[in-house]
């Protein structure tokens, strides 16, 4: 649990909350419209009973790090560290590693900033797994999850000040959907879920309980 008890959906929405107190309504409108028009791409992403992509992502350090090696795991995707619901969400998977590792799994979170913005988001989080860059849209695409942000979100982003260009590689502004896939030790996907709105997250009981209907004989 997060903050004072809060599950993490609880924490995003108090956050929320106090953004649209002070955020111009115009640009929450666009944000809104935005989100609408991304629902259909959540149906896309890699589906549950697919073979987790392999594919090899620098971790913060620069290291190499092959996803087929780090199975079992909770894979996120994030937007990255200068999204605030995005730490919210590390944060609190943070506090449940030791859930994980009592299941035998780990957590893995992908996004596309590059190494060293990544090492910056694990560093101020204190984040204790492996936080890797895909900075060339490598896996948020094998995934189904990435997407190009339109025009008027481009400038947006950019009035308040998110040089999407400067944070990330080649991405540049294409950023992945925030979603958790739950991969079990054959390597295949036990639960796939996507959000277009980034203002939401699954749970990580959520995520958990996936994990734990893999250890039940079917």
């Amino acid at each position: 649990m997060g903050a004072e008890g809060m599950g993490l959906q609880a924490e995003l929405d108090a956050f929320r909350a106090e953004w649209a107190r002070k955020a111009p309504e115009e640009a929450q409108a666009l944000i809104a419209a935005r989100i609408a028009d991304q629902r259909a791409a959540e149906a896309r992403i890699l589906p549950e009973g697919a073979v987790l992509p392999d594919i090899v992502l620098p971790d913060a350090t620069g290291a190499p790090r092959r996803l087929h090696d780090l199975a079992p795991a909770v894979i996120v995707f994030y937007r990255g560290g200068w999204c605030p619901y995005c730490n919210l969400q590390l944060r609190a998977w943070q506090t449940r590693l030791p859930d994980l590792a009592a299941r035998g799994a780990r957590l893995v979170a992908i996004s596309p900033q590059a190494p060293d913005g990544t090492l910056s988001t694990v560093e101020r989080n204190a984040l204790g797994f492996p936080v890797l860059s895909d900075s060339e849209d490598v896996a948020g695409a094998a995934f189904g999850v990435s997407h190009a942000l339109p025009e008027d979100l481009v400038a947006l982003y950019r009035r308040f000040g998110h040089a999407l260009e400067v944070v990330n590689g080649r991405a540049g502004w294409r950023l992945p959907m925030p979603a958790t896939f739950v991969v079990g030790p054959d390597r295949r996907i036990a639960f796939a879920q996507a959000e277009a709105d980034y203002r939401r997250r699954v749970e990580p009981d959520a995520a958990l309980a996936a994990l734990d209907r893999l250890a039940v004989p079917a």
